[in-house]
């Protein structure tokens, strides 16, 4: 979700793409930060930060799950059971602040297998966002089923134009080319943007829906 700078790299988040879809009326505050799980990013005072400065009224788009799952960083790693309290007290604290939380699923990756075959890499992960969303009652968007939709169409080749997964001599910044099946280009910045855009009108997000413009383009 986080801001890249647009001079020194194609990387992208979705977040900061988002922007484009929303009249002037709207302004966002994209306080996401790479590397972060639900649990780092609670123990680093994050969290309480937005919360500290979050208005009433005011929505919160709550996204985690990538670093949450990896165990080989013990700083990050947080057990399913454990992500899901974390989210739990997330939508309670936007809630006591009396503004709007929507939880969203961590997006997906590009994974394939040997056989040229998508699958989802997240594990349990996605189906714990749900959980919280259905027993919490919270506005819920699945990007890793529907980004995981998109990559799977596209195939393992094409899917490669939506992440930071290319040749060398392409970018300055990267004249070896690179190889991160995680993190965003411009182009799949924008797709999970617009499936974020779709998700809002979905859940029925009135007072977000009467916000939403035509498509700026740069």
């Amino acid at each position: 979700m986080k801001p890249y700078h647009v001079g020194k790299t194609p990387q992208r988040g979705w977040g900061q793409e988002l922007y484009k879809f929303f009249d002037t009326d709207v302004e966002i505050l994209n306080k996401a930060r790479g590397g972060r799980s639900t649990k780092s990013f609670i123990k680093q005072g994050l969290w309480q930060e937005i919360i500290d400065s979050v208005q009433p009224g005011e929505w919160v788009f709550i996204e985690f799950g990538h670093n949450d799952h990896d165990q080989s960083k013990t700083e990050r790693y947080t057990p399913p059971d454990a992500y899901k309290v974390n989210l739990e007290k997330m939508v309670k604290d936007v809630r006591s602040q009396d503004a709007f939380p929507v939880l969203f699923t961590p997006i997906a990756m590009r994974t394939f297998d040997s056989s040229g075959h998508y699958y989802d890499g997240h594990g349990v992960y996605p189906e714990k966002v749900r959980e919280v969303a259905n027993e919490l009652e919270v506005p819920f968007i699945d990007l890793d089923a529907k980004f995981g939709d998109v990559i799977s169409r596209m195939g393992s080749e094409k899917s490669k134009s939506l992440f930071m997964n290319f040749a060398p001599g392409l970018y300055d910044a990267y004249p070896e080319g690179h190889k991160d099946n995680t993190h965003l280009r411009e182009k799949g910045a924008m797709t999970v943007a617009r499936l974020v855009v779709q998700g809002i009108k979905d859940q029925n997000l009135k007072s977000l829906i009467k916000h939403l413009s035509e498509e700026k383009i740069n």
